[in-house]
């Protein structure tokens, strides 16, 4: 009886009123074009974004006349208008870039070179591989390989792994993953989790979430059902209790997911724990496409997933969202973002937009964790975005919950707008705490398990025992998932005045690929919560 009543106080916490804190709004763009529905920072501060071929014409030309030829599209064969641009964040400014095939709820992640590997998508784009290279001279474009996949891949999840390959899981009927690139290894492999979650005309185990271990295996949620694998064996490692109340999580249910910031970087010793917040009940898509909207899910489930006897820890959010979207932010928070609170992912199904953002603290004790935001003007409904910039704001954008580009005649028009979210930590009064880092430069390469001294400068007075530092891998974002997502504390404390008003702090670098698979990331320095701007580094 103890033990029952016990594991009920462990599993459901209560929170208090939350107050409206903070954050600030920005309207970036009126207009980028199209619908921001995939989204991608690359190290040259240049974000891609893109939504799908089979829309029909776009708010934006392709340059010097050109257009795209394609037979098998099903709206419009030969298009002359943009499905992808690139976003200068430093300018404000996007160029239109080329897709040649369907890229309509695709998946992709960077290489460990800082290239875009893209995946998948509909019609004559599921089997599709595109590799966007960025370059700072605006020549850089899309180039595609028609049958890079082994499988057809629509709604899959991709995440890279600690030797530089992707692993591209599950996909409408599709059961199974394979990796990319293909060094001889072109088979695709079953993965029966992907089975048992399928419910049956509904799905709601697309877009799994995944994250990567701190000891190189997977965590893969689907549904509400969570596995540990080793995709190297092909074999389930553990299995995780079922999250309480058993309601659907991922695609359509779409609820979103954060792997929480790893600390103490002590290879298999660090500590891992997964939040999974949010989403459509169960029986809440039926009931969305009867015209019955539902009450979305208020709960997050956090789970440490390296616990010998890992159990979940249920909270409850101020209000019900679904298709929201998780942000790692540098201070180490989780910024909950975007969707609505009635309904569920799909065309029209979605009522009651959320307009305010959630700030949950990591490291805040159980109960009052979450901080209500300002709100938003603008409705980020089904196919929204958002991803952390190297300045610590959050750049949001996309909307368009129903076929083709409607503008009037529906009640929540395709949305082209880019805006920016900058936190409370981003406030004007905050400049005299603000570091500023000297050292590394940006775009330095680092290796594994390095010590590395970080100097910046603070125009106020330092305490130097609220100094972190945090790196940050940049996501691949859509469908209120952002795929390899990934926040690292390298060290906090103890920094050291070197001159006047310049300061040290001593790092070391993660051990492994396990914890930071190679490739770019973002390195902020946070002083009293205040963070910098970031470094942009290149793990080896």
């Amino acid at each position: 009886m103890w033990q029952l009543l016990f594991l009920l106080l462990a599993t459901v916490s209560l929170h208090p009123a939350a107050a409206v804190t903070g954050g600030k709004w920005d309207l970036l763009l009126s207009s980028v074009g199209i619908s921001a529905m995939h989204m991608q920072l690359l190290n040259n501060n240049r974000v891609i974004m893109f939504d799908r071929t089979d829309f029909g014409k776009s708010n934006i030309s392709l340059p010097n006349n050109k257009c795209r030829n394609d037979p098998n599209d099903t709206a419009l064969p030969i298009d002359c208008t943009a499905h992808s641009v690139e976003y200068d964040v430093k300018k404000n400014v996007v160029r239109p870039l080329m897709v040649l095939t369907d890229v309509w709820c695709s998946s992709g992640a960077v290489m460990p070179d800082g290239r875009l590997v893209q995946t998948g998508g509909y019609n004559d784009g599921d089997h599709a591989v595109r590799t966007f290279r960025p370059c700072n001279t605006d020549t850089c474009d899309w180039e595609e390989i028609n049958s890079g996949l082994t499988q057809r891949r629509w709604y899959a999840t991709n995440h890279i792994l600690p030797d530089g390959r992707q692993i591209i899981i599950g996909g409408r009927r599709q059961f199974n993953y394979e990796f990319y690139p293909k060094t001889g290894d072109t088979k695709s492999y079953s993965l029966p989790l992907l089975v048992q979650t399928n419910d049956p005309r509904i799905e709601n185990n697309l877009y799994p979430f995944v994250f990567l271990n701190v000891d190189g295996k997977l965590f893969i949620f689907a549904n509400n059902k969570s596995i540990l694998f080793d995709y190297a064996k092909n074999v389930v490692v553990r299995t995780y209790p079922e999250i309480p109340g058993g309601d659907p999580r991922s695609y359509p249910s779409s609820g979103s997911a954060v792997l929480l910031p790893l600390k103490n970087l002590q290879g298999n010793k660090t500590e891992a724990q997964v939040l999974v917040c949010g989403g459509a009940p169960k029986g809440g898509y039926i009931n969305a496409e009867n015209g019955n909207f539902v009450q979305a899910l208020n709960t997050c489930g956090r789970i440490k997933i390296t616990d010998p006897a890992p159990q979940w820890v249920m909270e409850k959010m101020p209000m019900p969202r679904v298709m929201g979207d998780m942000v790692l932010l540098p201070t180490a928070n989780v910024l909950i973002i975007n969707g609505c609170s009635k309904g569920t992912a799909g065309w029209e199904v979605g009522r009651d937009p959320v307009m305010s953002p959630v700030l949950y603290k990591t490291d805040g004790p159980v109960g009052s964790r979450f901080e209500t935001q300002n709100p938003s003007t603008i409705p980020r409904m089904y196919h929204s975005t958002a991803i952390l910039l190297s300045d610590g704001r959050v750049l949001v954008g996309g909307s368009n919950p129903h076929i083709y580009y409607n503008f009037t005649g529906v009640l929540f028009p395709t949305e082209l707008s880019l805006e920016s979210f900058s936190p409370a930590y981003s406030d004007p009064g905050s400049t005299n705490l603000r570091p500023t880092i000297i050292s590394p430069v940006t775009q330095t390469k680092i290796g594994y398990g390095q010590q590395i001294p970080i100097r910046f400068t603070v125009p106020g007075r330092v305490n130097t025992d609220l100094v972190m530092v945090t790196m940050v891998a940049p996501a691949f974002t859509t469908h209120s998932f952002s795929m390899n997502q990934r926040l690292l504390v390298l060290g906090s404390g103890n920094a050291t005045v070197v001159g006047r008003s310049n300061y040290q702090i001593r790092v070391t670098t993660p051990g492994s690929g396990n914890l930071a698979p190679s490739g770019y990331y973002m390195i902020f320095v946070v002083h009293q919560d205040i963070p910098s701007e970031a470094i942009w580094v290149q793990i080896q």
